[in-house]
């Protein structure tokens, strides 16, 4: 199913006002949407949400001065997934698989935690196709404390208030739900997906912006410094007394300010008296 307004590609770079569609992508159907126009900009949901409404305000902001492009990953919201299973590294190939159809060859990027963790596979697996990320509540492994909350939780005895709030989320019912639930709760016996080491870590060629709450219950802040130590170039912003995703509420708007100069590449680094542009 397709559904497109104004729409038309240039010179390899689609252009268009919105539009969304749902392609074969691997083994799954995934459906993605595009608002905007102008330097193509991808945009990757945390697990257990999708594209549209992870980033709803954002994307609104944002395309003024991209084409923004947002998938629901692999068994999320209108995109299927027969195999049942869920690893980063698959949600990247399925990434690249979209970007293919679309003709993309290198976008920019950003993503909330397990859209981020798809964005560090991306940038290892095929390096040249990010020219730059923008990386939220992410994480190079699943750290002991992550583990435990996962453990406590009960993916065959979700709460009914929590199955009504993901009805609205994800189009294929309560058994697409439950599937989601039971591979959120296997990450607590994962170690061989999200498992980056600082010398794989520094092949990346993006540039990265890490964006971190201090207060992150899953990944805890030393992470994200080990990340920023790792990567090449890369900034790091740890967000005092933020939790998991850190850039909504009051903050979204000192987020969209720093992320859209990040994204321009206004911020310049090295050599006395340079300064990057601020935000207030």
């Amino acid at each position: 199913m397709k559904v497109k307004f104004i729409s038309f590609c240039l010179a390899g770079l689609l252009v268009s006002s919105a539009w969304s569609e749902t392609v074969q992508v691997n083994d799954v159907e995934m459906h993605y949407e595009v608002t905007g126009m102008g330097p193509p900009l991808l945009l990757l949901h945390g697990f257990g949400s999708t594209g549209s409404d992870s980033w709803t305000s954002v994307a609104t902001e944002l395309a003024g001065d991209f084409q923004v492009i947002l998938p629901d990953l692999r068994g999320h919201g209108r995109s299927t997934n027969p195999s049942q299973e869920f690893t980063h590294r698959q949600s990247a190939l399925d990434v690249f698989g979209l970007l293919d159809h679309l003709g993309l060859e290198q976008v920019q990027a950003m993503g909330i935690s397990t859209g981020g963790m798809t964005l560090l596979h991306m940038a290892t697996q095929q390096p040249e196709r990010l020219e730059a990320m923008i990386l939220i509540g992410a994480t190079i492994y699943f750290p002991e404390q992550a583990r435990e909350i996962l453990r406590n939780l009960d993916p065959t005895a979700v709460p009914e208030d929590r199955m009504e709030e993901m009805r609205v989320r994800h189009a294929y019912g309560d058994e697409q739900i439950l599937m989601l639930e039971r591979q959120f709760s296997a990450f607590k016996d994962s170690y061989d997906d999200m498992n980056f080491t600082a010398p794989y870590l520094s092949t990346i060629s993006a540039r990265t912006l890490i964006v971190h709450g201090d207060r992150d219950r899953f990944f805890p802040a030393h992470i994200a410094l080990e990340m920023y130590e790792a990567i090449p170039d890369s900034y790091l912003w740890l967000v005092p007394n933020g939790g998991h995703v850190p850039i909504r509420g009051p903050r979204q708007d000192h987020f969209l300010c720093t992320a859209t100069a990040f994204l321009n590449d206004e911020w310049q680094s090295g050599g006395p008296g340079v300064q990057p542009k601020l935000c207030n």
